[in-house]
Protein backbone atom coordinates (compact mmCIF):
# COMPACT_ATOMS: atom_id res chain seq x y z
CA UNK A 1 0.00 0.00 0.00
CA UNK A 2 3.28 2.29 0.72
CA UNK A 3 5.06 2.44 -2.38
CA UNK A 4 3.22 1.71 -5.50
CA UNK A 5 5.55 3.38 -7.67
CA UNK A 6 9.62 3.32 -7.06
CA UNK A 7 11.04 5.50 -4.10
CA UNK A 8 12.94 8.68 -4.05
CA UNK A 9 13.87 10.19 -7.89
CA UNK A 10 13.20 7.08 -9.66
CA UNK A 11 9.55 7.72 -9.01
CA UNK A 12 10.06 10.30 -11.81
CA UNK A 13 10.56 8.28 -14.48
CA UNK A 14 7.07 7.16 -13.67
CA UNK A 15 5.35 10.12 -16.03
CA UNK A 16 6.23 8.40 -18.90
CA UNK A 17 3.08 6.23 -18.93
CA UNK A 18 1.64 9.30 -18.94
CA UNK A 19 2.67 10.36 -22.39
CA UNK A 20 4.00 14.04 -20.89
CA UNK A 21 6.86 15.72 -22.66
CA UNK A 22 9.76 15.75 -21.07
CA UNK A 23 10.71 18.60 -19.35
CA UNK A 24 13.71 21.10 -17.48
CA UNK A 25 12.60 19.87 -14.13
CA UNK A 26 10.71 16.89 -12.84
CA UNK A 27 6.76 16.83 -13.11
CA UNK A 28 5.40 16.27 -9.72
CA UNK A 29 2.09 14.52 -11.09
CA UNK A 30 0.09 14.59 -14.19
CA UNK A 31 -3.26 16.85 -15.08
CA UNK A 32 -5.95 16.41 -12.30
CA UNK A 33 -8.50 17.58 -9.99
CA UNK A 34 -10.98 16.57 -7.21
CA UNK A 35 -13.97 18.41 -6.13
CA UNK A 36 -14.31 17.79 -2.31
CA UNK A 37 -11.59 19.74 -0.27
CA UNK A 38 -8.83 18.94 1.58
CA UNK A 39 -9.00 16.35 -0.99
CA UNK A 40 -8.62 12.45 -0.67
CA UNK A 41 -4.75 10.67 -1.10
CA UNK A 42 -6.19 7.21 -1.91
CA UNK A 43 -7.81 9.03 -5.23
CA UNK A 44 -4.69 10.42 -6.42
CA UNK A 45 -2.64 9.79 -9.26
CA UNK A 46 0.10 8.65 -8.38
CA UNK A 47 -0.33 7.77 -5.18
CA UNK A 48 2.34 10.41 -2.33
CA UNK A 49 5.27 8.54 -1.34
CA UNK A 50 5.29 8.96 2.67
CA UNK A 51 7.33 6.49 4.17
CA UNK A 52 10.80 6.34 3.51
CA UNK A 53 11.79 2.55 3.96
CA UNK A 54 15.80 3.55 4.57
CA UNK A 55 14.52 5.81 7.39
CA UNK A 56 15.21 3.90 10.64
CA UNK A 57 14.12 5.00 13.99
CA UNK A 58 15.83 5.24 16.95
CA UNK A 59 13.55 5.80 19.77
CA UNK A 60 13.80 9.78 19.70
CA UNK A 61 10.34 9.56 20.52
CA UNK A 62 9.77 6.48 22.57
CA UNK A 63 6.31 6.33 24.52
CA UNK A 64 5.52 10.00 23.53
CA UNK A 65 1.81 11.09 22.78
CA UNK A 66 1.20 12.99 19.79
CA UNK A 67 -1.81 14.36 18.03
CA UNK A 68 -1.58 15.55 14.30
CA UNK A 69 -4.49 17.19 12.91
CA UNK A 70 -4.97 15.99 9.32
CA UNK A 71 -2.50 13.11 10.14
CA UNK A 72 -4.74 10.58 7.66
CA UNK A 73 -2.75 11.67 4.05
CA UNK A 74 -0.47 14.26 3.16
CA UNK A 75 2.39 15.60 5.10
CA UNK A 76 0.00 14.75 8.43
CA UNK A 77 0.50 10.84 7.43
CA UNK A 78 3.84 11.41 6.94
CA UNK A 79 4.68 12.73 10.49
CA UNK A 80 2.85 10.14 11.92
CA UNK A 81 4.22 7.67 10.44
CA UNK A 82 7.84 8.56 11.35
CA UNK A 83 6.50 9.21 14.81
CA UNK A 84 5.60 5.68 15.17
CA UNK A 85 8.84 4.25 13.94
CA UNK A 86 10.78 6.46 16.62
CA UNK A 87 8.24 5.13 19.17
CA UNK A 88 5.40 7.25 19.37
CA UNK A 89 1.94 6.62 20.14
CA UNK A 90 -0.22 8.99 17.77
CA UNK A 91 -3.54 10.68 17.61
CA UNK A 92 -5.27 11.88 14.59
CA UNK A 93 -7.87 14.17 14.40
CA UNK A 94 -9.46 14.28 10.54
CA UNK A 95 -12.23 15.55 8.81
CA UNK A 96 -14.17 12.69 7.02
CA UNK A 97 -11.88 11.31 5.20
CA UNK A 98 -12.48 7.54 6.56
CA UNK A 99 -10.81 5.88 3.78
CA UNK A 100 -7.45 7.64 4.48
CA UNK A 101 -7.42 7.74 7.71
CA UNK A 102 -8.10 3.66 8.16
CA UNK A 103 -4.97 3.19 5.89
CA UNK A 104 -2.74 4.88 7.93
CA UNK A 105 -3.94 3.93 10.97
CA UNK A 106 -3.29 0.37 9.76
CA UNK A 107 0.12 1.26 8.16
CA UNK A 108 0.89 2.21 12.06
CA UNK A 109 -0.70 -0.56 13.78
CA UNK A 110 1.85 -3.05 11.28
CA UNK A 111 4.86 -0.80 12.64
CA UNK A 112 3.87 -1.90 16.12
CA UNK A 113 2.07 1.49 17.18
CA UNK A 114 -0.74 2.82 18.54
CA UNK A 115 -3.31 5.33 16.83
CA UNK A 116 -6.71 6.81 17.46
CA UNK A 117 -8.71 8.39 15.00
CA UNK A 118 -11.11 10.78 16.05
CA UNK A 119 -13.35 12.19 13.14
CA UNK A 120 -14.93 15.73 13.53
CA UNK A 121 -14.75 19.44 12.67
CA UNK A 122 -11.51 21.09 14.04
CA UNK A 123 -13.79 24.61 13.36
CA UNK A 124 -16.08 23.32 16.91
CA UNK A 125 -13.99 24.08 19.38
CA UNK A 126 -16.21 21.15 21.27
CA UNK A 127 -14.58 18.56 18.88
CA UNK A 128 -11.49 19.83 20.06
CA UNK A 129 -12.33 19.40 23.58
CA UNK A 130 -13.57 16.05 22.89
CA UNK A 131 -10.18 15.22 20.92
CA UNK A 132 -7.96 16.26 24.44
CA UNK A 133 -10.69 14.21 26.02
CA UNK A 134 -10.45 10.72 24.44
CA UNK A 135 -6.61 11.30 23.80
CA UNK A 136 -6.01 11.70 27.77
CA UNK A 137 -8.78 8.92 28.27
CA UNK A 138 -6.72 6.21 26.01
CA UNK A 139 -3.22 7.57 26.56
CA UNK A 140 -2.76 9.34 29.60
CA UNK A 141 -1.21 12.33 28.47
CA UNK A 142 -0.27 14.88 25.58
CA UNK A 143 3.65 15.11 24.39
CA UNK A 144 3.43 16.37 20.59
CA UNK A 145 0.54 18.94 19.08
CA UNK A 146 1.38 19.30 15.18
CA UNK A 147 -1.51 21.44 13.56
CA UNK A 148 -1.64 20.36 10.24
CA UNK A 149 -5.21 20.31 9.01
CA UNK A 150 -6.00 22.80 6.48
CA UNK A 151 -7.63 23.98 2.94
CA UNK A 152 -6.71 26.25 0.53
CA UNK A 153 -8.62 27.41 -2.62
CA UNK A 154 -7.48 28.90 -5.96
CA UNK A 155 -8.92 32.23 -6.84
CA UNK A 156 -7.93 34.85 -9.95
CA UNK A 157 -8.35 37.46 -8.08
CA UNK A 158 -9.82 38.95 -4.21
CA UNK A 159 -13.12 39.67 -5.73
CA UNK A 160 -13.78 35.99 -6.69
CA UNK A 161 -13.23 35.26 -2.64
CA UNK A 162 -16.72 34.99 -0.45
CA UNK A 163 -16.87 35.84 2.44
CA UNK A 164 -17.97 32.14 2.86
CA UNK A 165 -14.67 30.92 1.85
CA UNK A 166 -12.42 33.67 3.70
CA UNK A 167 -14.55 32.64 6.31
CA UNK A 168 -14.00 28.67 6.30
CA UNK A 169 -10.14 28.95 5.54
CA UNK A 170 -9.73 31.27 8.78
CA UNK A 171 -11.46 28.96 10.79
CA UNK A 172 -9.86 25.90 9.67
CA UNK A 173 -6.32 27.33 9.60
CA UNK A 174 -6.30 29.49 12.20
CA UNK A 175 -9.50 28.95 14.75
CA UNK A 176 -8.72 25.27 14.93
CA UNK A 177 -5.53 25.77 15.56
CA UNK A 178 -6.23 28.11 18.61
CA UNK A 179 -9.22 25.80 19.64
CA UNK A 180 -7.30 23.03 19.63
CA UNK A 181 -3.64 24.58 20.94
CA UNK A 182 -5.84 26.15 24.32
CA UNK A 183 -7.06 23.00 25.05
CA UNK A 184 -3.90 20.55 25.01
CA UNK A 185 -1.65 23.58 26.42
CA UNK A 186 -3.05 22.43 30.45
CA UNK A 187 -1.52 19.00 29.71
CA UNK A 188 1.49 19.63 28.10
CA UNK A 189 4.53 19.59 30.35
CA UNK A 190 8.43 20.43 29.92
CA UNK A 191 9.82 19.38 27.03
CA UNK A 192 6.58 19.21 24.86
CA UNK A 193 6.46 20.51 21.53
CA UNK A 194 4.21 22.27 19.23
CA UNK A 195 4.65 22.18 15.58
CA UNK A 196 2.32 24.56 13.29
CA UNK A 197 2.16 24.27 9.67
CA UNK A 198 2.65 27.59 7.77
CA UNK A 199 3.50 27.65 4.17
CA UNK A 200 5.47 28.83 1.49
CA UNK A 201 3.12 31.10 0.13
CA UNK A 202 3.22 33.73 3.08
CA UNK A 203 6.59 34.52 2.11
CA UNK A 204 6.43 34.98 -1.55
CA UNK A 205 2.74 35.98 -1.69
CA UNK A 206 1.25 33.57 -3.96
CA UNK A 207 -1.51 35.48 -5.98
CA UNK A 208 -4.29 32.77 -6.81
CA UNK A 209 -4.15 31.85 -2.91
CA UNK A 210 -4.98 35.30 -0.76
CA UNK A 211 -7.18 33.84 1.90
CA UNK A 212 -4.91 30.90 2.41
CA UNK A 213 -1.85 32.90 2.60
CA UNK A 214 -3.24 35.73 4.90
CA UNK A 215 -4.16 32.59 7.40
CA UNK A 216 -0.91 31.24 6.88
CA UNK A 217 0.96 34.01 7.88
CA UNK A 218 -1.13 34.51 11.11
CA UNK A 219 0.24 31.18 11.50
CA UNK A 220 3.84 32.47 11.97
CA UNK A 221 2.65 35.01 14.03
CA UNK A 222 1.24 33.13 16.44
CA UNK A 223 3.81 30.51 16.63
CA UNK A 224 6.45 33.44 17.20
CA UNK A 225 4.06 35.23 20.25
CA UNK A 226 3.12 31.61 21.69
CA UNK A 227 6.78 30.40 21.62
CA UNK A 228 7.75 33.27 23.87
CA UNK A 229 4.93 33.02 25.86
CA UNK A 230 5.56 29.79 26.94
CA UNK A 231 9.52 29.51 26.67
CA UNK A 232 10.25 29.49 30.25
CA UNK A 233 8.20 26.73 31.00
CA UNK A 234 10.33 24.48 28.11
CA UNK A 235 7.16 24.14 26.07
CA UNK A 236 8.56 24.76 22.46
CA UNK A 237 6.63 25.77 19.70
CA UNK A 238 7.85 26.31 16.00
CA UNK A 239 6.39 25.97 12.36
CA UNK A 240 7.01 24.52 9.13
CA UNK A 241 6.83 26.12 5.87
CA UNK A 242 6.41 23.77 3.07
CA UNK A 243 7.16 24.24 -0.41
CA UNK A 244 5.04 22.17 -2.84
CA UNK A 245 4.63 18.84 -1.83
CA UNK A 246 2.54 15.93 -3.39
CA UNK A 247 -0.86 16.07 -0.96
CA UNK A 248 -4.64 15.86 -1.46
CA UNK A 249 -4.67 19.59 -0.89
CA UNK A 250 -2.61 20.25 -4.41
CA UNK A 251 -5.88 18.37 -6.96
CA UNK A 252 -8.63 19.80 -4.62
CA UNK A 253 -7.08 23.18 -5.01
CA UNK A 254 -5.76 24.35 -8.70
CA UNK A 255 -6.94 23.95 -12.34
CA UNK A 256 -5.53 20.43 -13.41
CA UNK A 257 -3.49 22.31 -16.14
CA UNK A 258 -1.20 23.79 -12.77
CA UNK A 259 -0.64 20.21 -11.30
CA UNK A 260 2.61 19.12 -13.81
CA UNK A 261 4.53 22.73 -12.80
CA UNK A 262 3.64 22.39 -9.05
CA UNK A 263 7.53 23.42 -7.83
CA UNK A 264 8.99 23.89 -11.48
CA UNK A 265 10.52 27.01 -9.75
CA UNK A 266 12.60 26.10 -7.01
CA UNK A 267 16.31 25.75 -7.31
CA UNK A 268 16.09 21.70 -7.47
CA UNK A 269 13.34 22.43 -10.12
CA UNK A 270 10.50 19.77 -8.97
CA UNK A 271 8.02 19.56 -6.04
CA UNK A 272 8.06 16.78 -3.07
CA UNK A 273 6.88 14.06 -1.89
CA UNK A 274 5.28 13.59 1.66
CA UNK A 275 8.63 11.40 3.08
CA UNK A 276 10.96 14.25 2.15
CA UNK A 277 9.73 16.17 5.21
CA UNK A 278 8.91 13.49 7.63
CA UNK A 279 12.71 14.52 9.30
CA UNK A 280 11.99 17.89 10.03
CA UNK A 281 8.83 16.89 12.20
CA UNK A 282 10.79 14.28 14.21
CA UNK A 283 13.88 16.76 14.93
CA UNK A 284 11.04 20.10 16.18
CA UNK A 285 9.14 16.67 18.00
CA UNK A 286 12.33 15.43 19.69
CA UNK A 287 15.24 16.43 21.94
CA UNK A 288 17.23 17.10 19.20
CA UNK A 289 15.77 20.91 19.09
CA UNK A 290 15.66 21.49 22.48
CA UNK A 291 17.07 25.02 22.04
CA UNK A 292 14.79 25.58 18.92
CA UNK A 293 12.09 27.29 19.64
CA UNK A 294 9.70 30.17 17.76
CA UNK A 295 11.35 29.26 14.48
CA UNK A 296 9.79 28.75 10.95
CA UNK A 297 11.69 25.90 9.20
CA UNK A 298 12.14 26.31 5.66
CA UNK A 299 11.60 23.06 3.63
CA UNK A 300 11.08 24.14 -0.40
CA UNK A 301 13.93 22.75 -2.64
CA UNK A 302 15.69 25.72 -2.53
CA UNK A 303 12.48 28.42 -3.31
CA UNK A 304 13.79 32.25 -3.91
CA UNK A 305 11.54 34.00 -2.28
CA UNK A 306 11.37 38.17 -1.82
Amino acid sequence: MNNDYEFGNKFYNYYDNFGIESTKYKIMAPKQSQNVQPGLEHLMKPRPIFDNPNYKGSNKLKDKVAIITGGDSGLGRAAAIAFAKEGANVVIPYYNEHIDAEETQKYIENLGGKCLLISGDITNKYFCQQIVKKTIEYFGKIDILVNNAGVQYQQDKLENISDEQFDWTMKVNVYGMFYLTKEVLPYLKSGASIINLSSITTFYGEPQLIDYVTSKGAIVGFTRALARNLALKNIRVNAIAPGFFWTPLQPSCWVKEKIPSLGADSAMARGAMPYELAPTFVFLASEDSSYVTGQVIHNNGGQIMG
